[in-house]
């Protein structure tokens, strides 16, 4: 099942390279992951008067009833925040499945050490 992206902007034209260029770097940061859709927000906070504003904000939704991982970064360009984001919430899915796994292996039951084996 393909990822699905869904890209908001806020203070922002989204054009349509600049929607390529997110899907584009979402799938390869978190391609590899159990992503099923990926909400972004970008904005630019202070508008006209510049300055390190330009914001990206990404949630991840994880199957399965895993939590859901947010990532929030402000630079002062669109594309560095985008990148910046991507990477962190690349680390930030990767820590959460590999706590999630690590908390199910001490869930599981001790396996039946008696009884018949079959032979």
């Amino acid at each position: 099942m393909a990822m699905q992206i869904e890209i908001q902007s806020n203070g922002l034209e989204l054009t349509d390279s600049l929607r390529a260029y997110v899907k584009r770097r979402l799938q390869f940061a978190l391609g590899w992951s159990l992503a099923r859709r990926l909400v972004v927000w970008l904005s630019d906070i202070n508008g006209p008067r510049g300055g390190r504003d330009k914001r990206c904000k990404i949630q991840v939704s994880l199957p399965n009833g895993r939590k859901s991982v947010l990532i929030e970064d402000t630079e002062e360009n669109l594309y560095a925040a985008i990148d910046r984001a991507a990477e962190r919430a690349d680390y930030a899915v990767s820590r959460q499945l590999a706590r999630q796994r690590r908390f199910s292996h001490e869930k599981l039951p001790p396996a039946d050490s008696g009884g018949d084996t079959g032979h």
